[in-house]
């Protein structure tokens, strides 16, 4: 095992993770306090303080536990992990069931931003000759950190953003029913990504396509400083 190599990887990519948590989970309170929920504001938890949102498990262990399974198995899956949720009292929205879907895509919205302000960093450092290859490979790594957190909490089961959105939009007892679900959400998505279902059938395909969008959004500012 070349430690050299991971420990040059945990540096490439922990301020992309760092950014793309933080950022995901202060939109999640930021949009919440706008709709009138002002509880994450007031728990401190709309803040740029990555402390503040991370979670021992979710940011620290499951994400060393998929590395490794990724550099284990060929095609494996991605390394993803989560934050501390921020905490969010649907009731007090001005208009709950509606609200909440602007209050859950707000996150997967703010990383899609996010792989965006990467993709032009990427560009503009290449445009001005910058051939430094830890600066390049952190503005790739930001791009897809970014990609996949949103798009793995896009996922259509709570207690992920995605499942969140999907109660917002079904009928109230379609909506009752997948709420219902959220006590064992974890557990099913835990499953769901061990057996490599997620990551085949919703983030590679789903992943290409933020990248494909991406690379039209981006395409006249390469073209302007190429």
């Amino acid at each position: 095992m070349d430690y050299s190599n991971i420990v040059q990887t945990v540096l490439i990519y922990a301020l992309p993770v760092l950014f793309a948590i933080t950022v995901h989970e202060a939109a999640h309170g930021y949009v919440a306090r706008y709709f009138g929920d002002d509880t994450a504001y007031v728990m401190g938890r709309v803040t740029l303080n990555p402390l503040k949102h991370i979670d021992p498990f979710g940011t620290v262990v499951l994400p060393i536990i998929l590395f490794f399974t990724t550099m284990a198995i060929p095609g494996g899956p991605y390394p993803l992990g989560y934050a501390k949720p921020v905490p969010v009292q649907f009731g007090r929205l001005h208009h709950p069931k509606r609200d909440m879907i602007w209050v859950a895509a707000a996150g997967p919205v703010s990383n899609f931003m996010q792989a965006l302000a990467w993709g032009v960093l990427l560009i503009v450092l290449g445009g001005i000759g910058v051939q430094e290859t830890f600066f390049l490979q952190m503005a790739r790594a930001g791009i897809a950190v970014n990609l996949v957190i949103g798009v793995f909490n896009l996922f259509p089961l709570p207690p992920l953003d995605g499942g969140r959105v999907l109660v917002g939009l079904l009928p109230w007892r379609a909506a009752h029913a997948v709420a219902r679900i959220e006590p064992f959400g974890f557990f099913i998505v835990l499953a769901l990504l061990m057996a490599q279902i997620i990551d085949q059938w919703w983030l590679r395909p789903l992943v290409g396509v933020g990248y494909a969008i991406l690379q039209i959004i981006l395409k006249p500012l390469a073209l302007l400083l190429s």
